[in-house]
């Protein structure tokens, strides 16, 4: 009898977290790498988030909370629901779990049985697939193309819908694509939704203040109230935030849902550190003057890695609604060699003699669903992203 549960095989490693990891090991050995792998700003979290992190130690922040959250955070969370989406929810409506990953994490636990269908909007962020299939649940990828701005299209919808479908995950901004829904868009699709009772939305909404160009973020919930009972809209502190490493991730929704994941986070990881919580609170109703700035400069970094990619050999690159990553194509490369004789039959291969040669680490589109494309993080300097994509080029232009 194996040790190692039978579950654990139909799933793999996080690709992203992967080439973190790599582009660090190479980093460690003396290698001069420039890591574009990683969802997560450089930007230091606020001072007024931390100086309440620090206030809450003091005044003993430092013990257990319920495993919904503290009562403090999920009143601000209300608060920002009301005040940004125009969506009502109570207190009692809402989870705190350990960043985003976790609230996904506890829905698919609460909700999916073997053999429910999960439709997955492809390209898609790594962990969704692999958390529902952990419980038994049946990824349904549709493909986005690029042509269609890698964004779900209503009739694609309704063909993916079948009587096994418990959820759809729409991710607006997307990870990895950076492409966001506007309000008719989205309505688009909550109008197939209205007509299939059964299926419920997973909103991830962890980019919502990631978008530029006068972009009009809009969450389904929001958009279509008819699906208000059958929608879990989720976000979290991490990205807008700059505090991906205080791991605070958050979601309302129908009460007996939340109460389900509440009931999983009491019998696992209790709740996410209550110091964590208190710095959530200020990120929450304390100031959010950084917030623009902070697109402003995102907006610059994405305007000159766009421009950038699309003046390399074989490389197309489109400029996307939000988030902080684009998603090139490199179509344009498939079959060519590089100056020692490897040939790039795939994405995968691009990335890994990118990073070989020119210590440039990206994430290959075959762990986003779609290929032949990659993933650049543009979370990080200008100076790194400038120096990235002038490799890039160099390798580009070095190929036959």
């Amino acid at each position: 009898m194996p040790f190692i549960a039978d579950r654990l095989s139909a799933i793999k490693p996080s690709p992203t977290i992967a080439v973190t990891q790599k582009a660090a090991e190479l980093k460690a050995a003396g290698r001069d790498v420039i890591g574009l792998g990683a969802g997560e700003p450089d930007f230091d979290t606020p001072d007024n988030i931390k100086a309440a992190a620090k206030a809450a130690l003091d005044k003993g922040a430092t013990k257990y909370g319920p495993p919904a959250g503290t009562v403090e955070l999920r009143k601000a969370i209300v608060a920002k629901f009301k005040r940004e989406n125009n969506l009502d929810y109570t207190a009692d409506q809402v989870t705190v779990g350990v960043g985003g990953k976790g609230v996904i994490f506890n829905a698919f636990m609460a909700t999916i049985n073997p053999g429910d269908e999960v439709i997955v909007p492809a390209p898609y962020w790594v962990s969704y697939p692999d958390i529902a299939l952990m419980f038994g649940g049946v990824p349904k990828f549709v493909a986005c193309p690029e042509d269609k701005g890698f964004k779900l299209q209503p009739a694609d919808l309704e063909a993916a819908i079948t009587p096994k479908t418990k959820w759809l995950v729409l991710n607006s901004p997307s990870n990895p694509t950076g492409a966001a829904y506007s309000w008719n868009e989205m309505k688009a699709l909550t109008d197939v939704l209205v007509k299939h009772p059964h299926v419920w939305v997973m909103s991830d909404d962890m980019y919502e203040h990631l978008v530029y160009d006068g972009f009009k973020f809009c969450t389904p919930a929001q958009v279509e109230p008819a699906l208000y009972d059958r929608t879990l809209t989720m976000n979290g502190v991490s990205k807008a935030y700059a505090m991906t490493g205080w791991r605070v991730g958050y979601a309302a929704g129908p009460l007996p849902l939340i109460k389900a994941i509440n009931m999983i986070q009491s019998q696992s990881v209790t709740h996410t550190a209550t110091v964590s919580q208190a710095a959530a609170v200020e990120a929450l109703n304390g100031t959010q003057d950084f917030i623009p700035k902070n697109q402003d400069i995102f907006k610059a970094r994405r305007d000159l890695v766009v421009k950038m990619l699309n003046e390399c050999k074989g490389l197309s690159c489109r400029t996307p609604e939000g988030a902080f990553y684009v998603y090139p194509s490199c179509a344009g490369v498939i079959g060519k060699k590089t100056a020692d004789g490897k040939v790039i039959n795939s994405d995968g291969d691009f990335a890994t003699y990118l990073l070989e040669s020119e210590g440039v680490a990206v994430v290959q589109g075959e762990a986003f669903g779609l290929s032949p494309y990659f993933r650049i993080s543009y979370a990080t300097s200008t100076e790194a992203l400038t120096k990235a994509c002038e490799r890039i080029k160099k390798f580009c232009d070095s190929l036959v």
